[in-house]
């Protein structure tokens, strides 16, 4: 049995996005790439974002801290602290509308 703290790795990763220059710093916390299931921290600063790219399977985001925009086509959904996202199966982005700190959960088949 394995126990993480996602506010204590969300604070970390947030402290290194703002010195980072993209403004955003991750870290698997569950699964990788011999699992199907992978659960990543990401920390991105006011104004960084994940840029556009393929969905890689079944995905969320779990707003952890601060507020983020996901953005598909024309489509934008906005998620605060606590709210769950749930990706679409298209092309995405994900923007930090404020420094922000998510879970991101995907499923590969």
């Amino acid at each position: 049995m394995e126990k993480f703290s996602l506010d204590a790795i969300a604070r970390d990763h947030a402290r290194r996005a703002a010195g980072a220059p993209g403004g955003r710093s991750a870290q698997t916390v569950y699964g990788g790439h011999e699992h199907a299931l992978r659960q990543t921290v990401v920390a991105l600063t006011a104004g960084s974002s994940m840029s556009e790219h393929e969905n890689p399977g079944e995905a969320t985001v779990q707003v952890l801290h601060g507020r983020v925009r996901l953005v598909t086509g024309g489509v934008t959904w906005e998620g605060r602290s606590g709210d769950l996202l749930v990706v679409p199966d298209a092309r995405h982005a994900l923007e930090a509308v404020e420094d922000s700190a998510v879970l991101l959960t995907v499923s590969k088949a």
